[in-house]
């Protein structure tokens, strides 16, 4: 997901660093959403051999999921908003030591409930790592370089459902879940490796001010973007938390093409990425509208798809375009959070993981209550449709306020 870049003055860094050296630490800053991406979904893949090893539901492998994604939603703005007066350096390495401590827990536990506490310890520095990881990215480069460089560290979250997803799922089914965890925790700790060793203290890095932060953040636009992202992206989560027993149960797939089927998901999360930046370009804010109905269409169509193998080729990549949302609320939050760059860019990820926590779980209850597992569709087009009505409520209160600026410029004048 390549969202704009945050307006961050260059550190005193990016003056002396060489191309080389920039390379390496937008290596090692893309080599951790990489892992966070791996482990965020390897939970999707792997549904039916978790619920297996676990000896629990379906339906429970779905609330570790949604425990994941509460992780992200705590600890998005607390610890961004906790971090302000630390070094971006330091909250870097304390971030992902963390994760790879919580991925180690979830890899070792024994039981659901300790597995549950694991994946939402694993969720908490999800946010803020890649809060901080997008503003060290843009401070290290030249002006004309920096979205380039805020792209290449996103890029690790596109690659990891391209490919560590499929990666970790056919490893799951060779070996054991647990693989897929203890790997995520190892790429955690190479991660912390290489920004300790190519990202040097900066001593003139401006630290921000947490209230003035908060002061900026607590807008009507914000809070709606962040709305629209919460609500509207639930459907994507939806689909995707359940596709392994969708495929065996409905369209009678062996779960051993699971692998190709999440790789398909991260062919159209792809594709969304690119599409998302050029409809942003050309629409502005008006693209989330564009994008959120196409999810509804998406999401109609995938019930009706889930009954054949070849229909739900496109199907799924069609899903996974609809990550494109998430390049278009990035860019609003940019646009409309002002002075709160560290504290959006955090919460655009709480955002998307409230997502990811309300999908499952409302996935779950119409299949807990005998509607099918291709009902997961029609839950996640409701959804998309309460965040295109939010967006609509958005570009009313926008409009209505230039509307009231050109009044009071006319009576002035």
């Amino acid at each position: 997901m390549n969202p704009s870049p945050p307006p961050v003055a260059t550190s005193a860094l990016a003056a002396v660093l060489s191309p080389r050296q920039r390379t390496f630490i937008l290596l090692a800053l893309s080599l951790g959403g990489f892992a966070i991406g791996t482990s965020e979904f390897a939970s999707m893949g792997l549904m039916l051999d978790i619920s297996r090893g676990l000896s629990i539901t379906e339906a429970q492998v779905g609330h570790l999921i949604s425990a994941y994604a509460i992780g992200v939603v705590v600890g998005a703005p607390v610890l961004a908003f906790a971090g302000a007066g630390i070094s971006r350096r330091s909250l870097l390495l304390g971030l992902m030591g963390f994760y790879a401590i919580g991925n180690l827990a979830s890899a070792l536990a024994p039981n659901y409930h300790t597995m549950l506490l694991a994946r939402f310890v694993a969720g908490l520095p999800h946010g803020a790592y890649f809060g901080v990881a997008m503003l060290v990215a843009a401070s290290i480069s030249p002006p004309a370089q920096r979205g380039a460089a805020v792209s290449k560290v996103l890029l690790g979250l596109s690659i990891a459902i391209l490919v560590g997803n499929p990666l970790t799922t056919w490893l799951g089914q060779q070996f054991t879940w647990r693989t897929a965890f203890a790997l995520v925790s190892l790429l955690a700790l190479a991660t912390v490796v290489m920004v300790s060793r190519h990202l040097a203290p900066d001593p003139n890095e401006v630290r921000t001010s947490p209230m003035r932060e908060l002061r900026a953040f607590n807008t009507t636009q914000v809070w709606l973007a962040l709305a629209i992202g919460s609500i509207g992206f639930a459907g994507m989560f939806c689909v995707f938390t359940y596709l392994a027993p969708t495929l065996v149960n409905v369209t009678g797939i062996n779960e051993r093409w699971m692998p190709a089927a999440v790789g398909l998901f991260g062919v159209g999360a792809i594709i969304g990425n690119m599409l998302g930046g050029w409809l942003v370009d050309r629409l502005q804010f008006r693209a989330a509208g564009v994008l959120l109905a196409w999810s509804v269409v998406v999401l109609l169509l995938f019930p009706l798809a889930a009954h054949s193998p070849w229909a739900m080729v496109p199907a799924i990549i069609a899903v996974g375009t609809m990550g494109a949302l998430a390049v278009a609320l990035q860019t609003r939050l940019m646009d409309a959070a002002g002075e709160a760059q560290t504290l959006a860019a955090a919460s655009n990820h709480a955002a998307f993981n409230t997502a990811n926590a309300l999908g499952p779980w409302l996935g779950g209850m119409a299949i807990g209550g005998g509607f099918g597992y291709a009902s997961t569709g029609y839950v996640g087009a409701a959804t998309a449709a309460v965040g295109l009505l939010l967006w609509g409520v958005s570009v009313v209160i926008e409009r209505r306020r230039g509307a009231g600026s050109l009044a009071v410029g006319a009576s002035n004048g």
